[in-house]
């Protein structure tokens, strides 16, 4: 059919009339294509170099923890003489001998830090949340000045204010005891925790404070049946960082624990190590293992609230 067949005498085309197929211009779609192409070609190469590197790093990385878990098994004899993971010769004498190689059972040391660990959690949720509270939903003089200087001490090292508590803890007659390693955790000393905190419920909606103001509640109801069960990723991320930190802390209980019995683990490890005679590496490496334990349980148990504390704080 030509086109003057499909076209009427006044000049516009009939209702069926098909249009005319145009020509397509040579070079319009090719070049994108073959972008598109080559970009998905390169895709792949991308993502086994990504991988690539990451596993390795990740290798890296866990080397020396199992290492540490290889070792533990091994006699001290070939601990240092072979660094690598793949031995033939294992044994649990290290774990048997380490467990009291200390003048009293291992477990005592896991107790102490049990202790000193719930004293700190309890402490700091209690105290922190509290503190948190008053710095986002209270109005009082100073109050800005105040947030300000308690995010100074974040910057202050320990070991400036280390003398002074010695000296208070000692006339209290606390040395020797768990007292200056709980007691602080109960006046929000961790202002990490308190900012943290702040910043959550500052996040939080105004509607639901001023619907509890509406029915009455008080500040104290409020913050109990209203602010702290939606705390819970906050208050999980810090009893995380509190059980990590305390549990691993070697500094504190050196200074103001005396005796042995009262050791926490961080400290009872050390004692494997004898500068002046032969150093029991095994026993140490197997009572280090013992003491990551908890601290992996912990881990794997509040990650799911770790991650979901630390990234819906702030946001609104």
């Amino acid at each position: 059919m030509t086109a003057a067949a499909d076209t009427r005498p006044n000049g516009q085309p009939r209702p069926n009339a098909e249009p005319r197929p145009t020509a397509e211009r040579p070079g319009t779609d090719a070049s994108p294509r073959q972008d598109r192409r080559k970009r998905s070609a390169r895709r792949p190469v991308r993502s086994i170099l990504k991988h690539s590197g990451l596993i390795l790093l990740s290798i890296i990385m866990i080397y020396p923890l199992i290492w540490l878990v290889v070792s533990s098994f091994k006699p001290n004899d070939q601990i240092f003489t072979n660094l690598s993971i793949f031995t033939n010769e294992l044994t649990l004498d290290n774990y048997v001998k380490g467990w009291s190689s200390q003048g009293l059972p291992f477990s005592v040391f896991l107790g102490n830090s049990s202790i000193i660990v719930i004293g700190a959690i309890i402490g700091n949720l209690i105290s922190c949340s509290l503190a948190a509270y008053a710095f986002a939903r209270l109005n009082f003089r100073f109050k800005t000045l105040f947030f300000v200087i308690m995010l100074g001490t974040i910057m202050l090292p320990i070991h400036v204010v280390l003398v002074p508590q010695f000296i208070i803890f000692k006339q209290l007659g606390w040395l020797g005891t768990f007292l200056p390693l709980i007691i602080p955790k109960f006046v929000a000393t961790d202002a990490f925790f308190v900012f943290l905190m702040v910043q959550f419920i500052r996040a939080l909606p105004k509607e639901i404070f001023e619907a509890a103001r509406i029915d009455g509640a008080g500040h104290l109801r409020t913050f109990v049946q209203v602010t702290l069960p939606l705390m819970v990723p906050a208050l999980a991320t810090t009893a995380i960082f509190t059980f990590i930190w305390t549990w691993g802390d070697f500094f504190g209980p050196l200074i103001y624990l005396r005796t042995t019995s009262v050791f926490p683990v961080s400290v009872a490890l050390k004692g494997f190590v004898d500068q002046q005679s032969t150093s029991d590496y095994g026993g140490m490496f197997a009572m280090s293992v013992i003491s990551l334990v908890p601290l992996f349980i912990a881990f794997l148990l509040g990650q799911r609230y770790l991650v979901k504390g630390i990234a819906t704080t702030g946001i609104k």
